[in-house]
């Protein structure tokens, strides 16, 4: 018996290595948050703390950059697909994380 198609399924492999990179940048971003947590929660000096944030703070830029970077290639590749990102929206997330 087959199973039924996912939305994963039917995408473009391009988009599933853009997912895996953005996937491993939250996780990195998670473990450095909880390194945050415990660093205040042992009182740690706050440079270690503030730097730990700043790791935390770029790791989730990175990973919003590659979500638009993504959408927009796929933009590109087919601007007039249904469920299409049009530009401006683009510009206008791009521009939330910069």
């Amino acid at each position: 018996m087959a199973s039924t198609p996912t939305l994963a399924d039917a995408a473009p492999e391009h988009d599933q290595e853009a997912k895996r990179k953005v996937v491993n940048r939250l996780r990195r971003a998670h473990g450095q948050l909880a390194a945050v947590i415990t660093a205040v929660e042992q009182d740690a000096h706050c440079r270690d703390v503030v730097q730990q944030l700043a790791a935390v703070s770029k790791a989730l830029d990175r990973a919003g950059f590659l979500v638009i970077s993504s959408a927009l290639r796929e933009c590109l590749a087919d601007p007039d697909a249904e469920d299409a990102t049009r530009p401006e929206e683009l510009e206008k997330l791009f521009l939330s994380l910069a």
